[in-house]
């Protein structure tokens, strides 16, 4: 077993619920708000770079997106495929996809972009996105914002353990997050206990820091129209369509919004 919740995909829409779609809702909103088309509500080709159990990808297809989702799982492109008829869905890796189409919009949510942990993984992905948008096409990304951790250690302190009661079992985790300094890494071990057995996951993020984010992406061909910490669909101030956006970067999650340039 690789993982656990990228093996189990109704087990991982349940261990993290978004059952108002937040996560899609901003897209949409963050599009509207900086698309250059007029129509908000034309229909636009929208390619979702780690797109999980598909479940962004049903609202936004609900919404007249032409919608392609990519992950590096077959499970969850399998279970993201039977759920949505109207999207396509593809395995392939985020540093090295290839569609041979280009989109209107590209998104990479809830910190995907973060498993580009040295910075030739980050370029290529981010020149990935790049030719596959349109002129002026729209990258949304979203991540854990690397300044958040300069002093602050509130997700870093002891071990966060959960539990969940799911079609009649249990399943238990123990995590522990800490900083990989030399490397530049938030490293998590999660250890997962179900029917008195023992699964124990390692896996990092990349923590990158606002001015390093704006820099990769305008270096890749990017303009840089936002970056802001909040408010966002996973921050504490709830995301609102007309929202003044926040640069003071100290919050736990990064947002950004560029247009690919002529």
């Amino acid at each position: 077993m690789r993982n656990f919740l990228t093996d189990n995909p109704a087990i991982y829409e349940a261990w993290f619920p978004d059952p108002d779609h937040a996560a899609a809702t901003f897209v949409h909103d963050v599009i509207t708000r900086f698309s250059s088309q007029q129509s908000e509500t034309a229909k636009r080709d929208l390619l979702d770079v780690g797109s999980g159990t598909g479940r962004d990808s049903r609202w936004w297809a609900s919404q007249g997106y032409r919608v392609t989702g990519l992950d590096n799982s077959a499970e969850m492109v399998a279970h993201a495929q039977e759920h949505c008829r109207e999207a396509e869905f593809v395995v392939a890796d985020m540093r090295e996809f290839s569609l041979g189409r280009e989109f209107d919009v590209v998104t990479c949510l809830d910190s995907a972009l973060l498993y580009c942990h040295r910075n030739e993984e980050l370029v290529s992905f981010l020149t990935r996105c790049h030719d596959h948008l349109r002129p002026g096409g729209l990258l949304v990304a979203e991540a854990r914002n690397g300044a958040f951790f300069l002093g602050n250690t509130e997700l870093l302190d002891g071990i966060a353990e959960r539990e969940l009661s799911y079609d009649g079992v249990t399943y238990r985790s123990r995590t522990q997050l800490w900083i990989d300094h030399a490397e530049q890494l938030l490293r998590r071990e999660r250890t997962w206990i179900h029917d008195g057995d023992e699964l124990v996951q390692r896996s990092a993020w990349r923590l990158l820091f606002p001015q390093e984010l704006r820099h990769f992406a305008t270096t890749c061909g990017f303009e840089v129209l936002a970056l802001f910490d909040e408010p966002g669909p996973r921050t504490d101030t709830p995301w609102q369509a007309d929202a003044d956006l926040s640069e003071r970067m100290s919050g736990d999650r990064l947002h950004l919004v560029a247009r690919r340039r002529r």
